[in-house]
């Protein structure tokens, strides 16, 4: 994010032309900036919703209202500068169901910083939370009005789409939006919506939303009443007293009903949010808990069958943890080199050092060949442990393809033999391969012939070149747990919270006494992973039928003693629940659409995405261009001349894996490198000389000369001869006098 960063460090020097009213100074790039391209992103970056006036004409920045009269500016920036712009009013809206957090964000800023006879593009950009999933965007400007639609990926026709490259992740979990030819002084007003999951914290539910405004985008008190609006919604889903722990600003409870809860935060500030907001509560119980909240199918969904969510939590209580025998299987192939693999080989140090007493473990590298840290698992203590960091700093060198069956089998056979143990695997890769469906499949066999012993397979990619739904659905069929970084600088903390969630079992094969009650009972995961000391467990689907008052959850203690858990039964009516549980839905279909290549599965995941707005591998999303006042004329012959403009939106998908750039050891496999519009910034096309060249070019020469009257023209011929004269004269000279001096 180097090259965003310098933008918008461009933008804020050119914003020193404006003078605005009161006599404010103009901001100031922050301090710090010199302390070298990390420092210079972390500062800039967006960590709240933003708006940038995307400047290529320098002579265009000035105050809308009041001409500053600054000396004009020639030349272009490309790429071009990025100023922030000033916020008049905010309101954010969150409703918090289960483990994830819906979030609503209506923002309005204006271009304070183009001239009214002139515009410029305008870039919005929203910074989402955990796991951020972007559900839709409207954004309207005078009478034009865009808005986000999800469509099917064929519904593309090639007569209204836009330019490319006009939004979508800029990196992730940070959508983009680019308006194109706003007017100077106009007012932006857009409203973002989008889906997160909840943060689990020893007992905690938490709610983290970046909020965090820096100070240039605060307009001048004597103009604009800044006004701030928060809104929390909370069901925790239980029967039980919700607890409040923290939170950043100040709430006023509204209403509390129950497990449901209401706050409100509405004022007059005198400067935006300089702190992220938070919010954290917890369920009072300090062992484990859960319920099931139900909901009838919406009259449009195709599938008639009702909803359901099974939500448990671990509580707060020093439930004791499975002892676990665990093997490593680290992808150490050519294209993992750099960054990446020296990030696995931090987080995977980190992780042995967290085993304890009574532990097993080794470690599995692939590429073509296979490597074992021992030939058998070794049992955890110190020296072991840094016998097998030493082995680690030794071996993980990049080099080499691709082959994820030879390392698995290797370790489910390491595993065949344990006893009175949890079996685990972690496989961390960053590829695609051929024989993925065959992987899913021998895998299932395996574990299914092992039954409750069998071993819990946890998967993790890296970049986006591998599969990620082939992993999902290898972690769905072991039981485990399916984890992602597309960015560098995350895999080494997201590793760590992976392999915290997945090795911390405190409840094992988890089984639901509810289908002796129901018609049909369907859920989206192939199984139900165990309960995580470190994480609440959520698993949803479709019933058919009447779910009973309450139903019993029975597992495996660490003890192996078996225990229940009363789950009440909640009908929910004032909130759609399908809203909170789409988009795990959709990921866990489309990963079981991909490993049977069934063709009505892929339609049910393309309904899902089309009616609640939730994008899929399967669909599409675009930005529509209406103009609000537009007079009703007879309608043109010409097909498609009176659709909405569409914008395509890119970078929003993983898709299936790049098994070609696996094979060819590509190195780019994160998403990180380059943003979607190539924000890359070169020195500035500055001095005499560079202007001079820009003014001819073939296209300013043709368009000067049909401009010019008669006289002109003459008089332009005239020099040309006279100065093509002048070149006669010195070459003949040259070569008749052979450059001498007389």
């Amino acid at each position: 994010m180097e090259d965003f960063a310098r933008a918008v460090e461009d933008g804020l020097k050119l914003s020193k032309r404006l003078v605005l009213p009161g006599g404010l100074p103009p901001p100031r790039p922050p301090a710090g900036m010199e302390r070298g391209p990390d420092a210079a992103a972390a500062l800039l970056l967006p960590s709240a919703p933003m708006a940038y006036a995307v400047v290529s004409d320098p002579g265009s920045v000035d105050t809308p209202d009041v001409p500053s009269y600054q000396p004009y500016v020639y030349g272009r920036l490309d790429p071009p500068a990025l100023i922030p712009l000033q916020m008049k009013e905010i309101d954010l809206a969150v409703d918090c169901a289960l483990d994830v957090a819906a979030v609503t964000l209506r923002a309005r800023w204006w271009l304070h910083c183009i001239t009214r006879s002139r515009d410029c593009d305008v870039r919005l950009i929203v910074p989402m939370g955990e796991q951020g999933s972007i559900l839709g965007a409207e954004v309207t400007i005078g009478r034009r009005s865009y808005n986000t639609q999800v469509i099917e990926v064929e519904d593309q026709s090639m007569e209204n789409i836009g330019k490319a490259d006009s939004g979508g992740l800029l990196k992730p979990h940070m959508f983009c939006l680019t308006i194109p030819q706003v007017e100077g002084g106009a007012d932006i007003l857009a409203t973002v919506k989008w889906s997160q999951k909840l943060h689990y914290d020893n007992g905690r539910l938490l709610v983290d939303i970046p909020f965090r405004f820096p100070y240039y985008v605060n307009p001048l008190p004597k103009v604009f009443m800044k006004r701030e609006k928060i809104q929390l919604a909370v069901n925790s889903g239980f029967s039980k007293e919700v607890l409040l722990q923290g939170t950043s600003h100040p709430l006023k409870e509204k209403a509390r009903q129950g497990e449901k809860l209401s706050f409100l935060h509405e004022a007059i500030v005198e400067s935006w949010s300089s702190k992220d907001f938070t919010f954290s509560y917890s369920v009072y119980s300090g062992n484990l808990s859960g319920g099931i909240l139900v909901q009838p199918s919406p009259s449009q969904d195709s599938d008639d069958r009702d909803w359901f969510s099974i939500f448990l939590l671990p509580g707060n209580g020093n439930r004791k943890v499975f002892k676990k025998a665990v093997v490593f299987v680290v992808d150490t192939s050519g294209s993992m080199q750099g960054k990446p693999l020296e990030n696995v080989n931090n987080a995977v140090s980190t992780a042995l050092s967290e085993l304890v007493q009574g532990d097993y473990f080794n470690i599995v590298t692939f590429n073509d060949e296979l490597h074992s840290f021992a030939s058998c698992l070794e049992k955890v203590n110190e020296k072991t442990i840094a016998g097998a960091i030493d082995w680690m700093n030794q071996n993980f060198v990049a080099e080499g393809g691709t082959d994820i069956m030879h390392p698995l089998s290797e370790a489910m056979a390491l595993l065949s033999s344990v006893h009175d143990v949890l079996p685990q695997i972690f496989l961390m890769t960053d590829g695609s391969v051929d024989d993925e469906h065959d992987i899913c499949q021998t895998m299932q066999t395996e574990l299914i012939s092992r039954g409750s012993k069998s071993p819990r397979i946890s998967t993790f990619g890296l970049g986006v070149y591998c599969n990620h739904y082939f992993l999902r659905m290898l972690a769905s069929i072991g039981k485990g747990h399916y984890d992602a970084a597309v960015e560098t600088g995350s895999v080494e903390s997201r590793i760590l919270k992976w392999f915290k969630k997945a090795s911390n079992t405190v409840v094992a094969n988890i089984s639901i006494d509810a289908t002796k009650y129901l018609d049909d009972f369907e859920v989206d995961s192939e199984y139900i992973p165990d309960i995580s000391a470190e994480s609440p467990l959520c698993v949803s689907g479709k019933y058919r039928g009447k779910f009973p008052e309450t139903v019993i959850a029975k597992g495996n203690l660490a003890d192996m003693t078996e225990i229940s858990i009363e789950l009440k039964v909640q009908h929910v009516i004032d909130k759609p629940l399908d809203n909170f549980l789409v988009a795990q839905q959709i990921a866990l279909l489309t990963a079981k659409a991909w490993l049977s290549a069934d063709k009505q599965l892929e339609r049910k995941v393309m309904r899902l995405s089309i009616q609640h707005s939730v994008l899929s591998e399967y669909t599409s999303m675009v930005a529509l261009q209406t103009n609000l006042d537009a007079p009703q004329k007879v309608k043109q012959k010409q097909k498609g001349a009176n659709e909405p403009l569409r914008i395509p939106l890119h970078g929003l998908k993983l898709g299936f894996g790049d098994k070609a750039a696996t094979r060819e050891n590509l190195l780019a496999g994160f998403g990180n490198e380059k943003p979607p519009e190539m924000l890359k910034i070169f020195k500035k096309a500055g001095g005499c000389c560079s202007r001079v060249a820009d003014c001819l070019c073939c296209m300013c020469c043709i368009k000067a000369c049909n401009r010019m009257n008669d006289q002109c023209a003459i008089m332009m011929a005239q020099i040309c001869a006279a100065l093509s004269c002048l070149g006669c004269y010195e070459c003949c000279a040259e070569v008749c006098c052979g450059g001498s001096e007389s």
